[in-house]
């Protein structure tokens, strides 16, 4: 495979770039989508084949996307192609959206000197490899805090994607464009690159220095909300583990007390204390249902000062204990029975894909949090 890492000269021979896409159960359909749409333009505006891509799953049977449909693959991982670089496609559930054969598979890939790369969750399960030690690494920000606690090794950060020498991860959604534009800008050139992205309507091609997720974006759409409580915030999002007084935050941010206090009521209608511990709440979701930390491990990288201080506050603004928590994410029970019709015949021919989909997002950290 041709560098990630370096322009190519337009006088070097041109190699066609095996693409592997390995499939996960409930991978997420918009992330794939984004990752083989600008191979293919980039095949179509030069008039060479400068890219070809498979689809791969364990067994080579279909598999299902977080939305509900399905795809079947070129290949099982047993007889895939020789390739030059294998994209991991997570999605719902990663913790448990992987197995020991897979995991084999990309370690001994990774040994024959195949590039590897993962989009929206993957990451977890390079890592979980040991593939990405000492790697930058970006994973959607809902996985994120799981990784950095599970892979300490690993260079997690919240940005859109991390090009590393051998090793490519982007977060989901439309991120992973950003990342295969940037790598075709690399072997290909910026003009290709750039012509792709107008064929997408795509205003411009985020940068490796993007973030992903901003504070407070879903409550400022006005535009309106102050830079100063964004500073606030994400000092809160960085220090969750050791939380720091207000005071303290607002001598970094160079704002009084008071007119902190002010923007929280202002802006998110509750006090910076209460919008804090929210935070170090949201993050001990995540920490309960995607990892096997303990509770009083949990209790710990969340900022309390004790157990039983954590699991009073967690009832009182979740509404559940901590361990029903858990016991409720780790079930494997579908709380949604998926709808289906019967033909003549009796046999099953449709499923609401919609219901499925929802079924499946139960167990999710994020299940439910946005307020709309």
């Amino acid at each position: 495979m041709a560098t990630t890492t370096h322009s190519v000269s337009p006088h070097e021979a041109k190699k066609v770039i095996k693409v592997g896409f390995l499939l996960l159960d409930h991978f997420t359909m918009i992330a794939l989508a984004s990752s083989i749409e600008p191979l293919r333009m980039a095949n179509q505006l030069s008039a060479e084949e400068l890219y070809s891509w498979q689809l791969i799953s364990e067994d080579g049977q279909p598999l299902s996307a977080s939305d509900g449909l399905s795809l079947t693959p070129d290949f099982s991982i047993a007889n895939a192609p020789e390739l030059d670089l294998i994209i991991v496609v997570g999605g719902l559930d990663i913790t448990r959206a992987f197995t020991a054969k897979q995991v084999s598979w990309l370690q001994q890939k990774a040994r024959k000197g195949v590039h590897l790369g993962s989009i929206c969750t993957g990451a977890y399960v390079l890592a979980h490899a040991g593939l990405l030690d000492g790697y930058n690494c970006s994973v959607h920000w809902e996985c994120l805090t799981a990784l950095q606690e599970r892979f300490p090794k690993v260079n997690c950060n919240n940005l859109l994607f991390s090009i590393d020498r051998n090793r490519i991860t982007s977060s989901g959604g439309n991120a992973p464009m950003d990342m295969f534009l940037t790598m075709i800008a690399r072997q290909h050139g910026a003009k290709l690159s750039n012509a792709v992205s107008d064929m997408f309507i795509c205003e411009r091609i985020r940068t490796e220095s993007d973030q992903q997720r901003m504070p407070l974006r879903q409550l400022n759409n006005g535009g309106g909300c102050k830079p100063k409580l964004v500073d606030v915030i994400q000092l809160m999002e960085n220090n969750l583990e050791e939380p720091i007084e207000l005071d303290e935050m607002a001598t970094f941010v160079d704002v009084s007390r008071r007119q902190i206090e002010r923007m929280f009521h202002k802006y998110l209608d509750c006090s910076p204390s209460r919008y804090y511990l929210r935070l170090r709440l949201d993050r001990a979701r995540q920490l309960l249902k995607q990892s096997n930390m303990s509770i009083v491990e949990i209790s710990t990288a969340c900022g309390f000062i004790s157990t039983p201080h954590f699991s009073r506050c967690y009832r009182k603004h979740i509404g559940i204990s901590p361990r029903d928590e858990r016991k409720m994410a780790w079930s494997h029970v579908d709380l949604v029975p998926a709808a289906t019709t019967a033909n003549e015949t009796g046999n099953f021919v449709y499923m609401a894909h919609a219901s499925s989909a929802l079924n499946n997002a139960h167990a999710e950290p994020s299940y439910g949090s946005v307020a709309i």
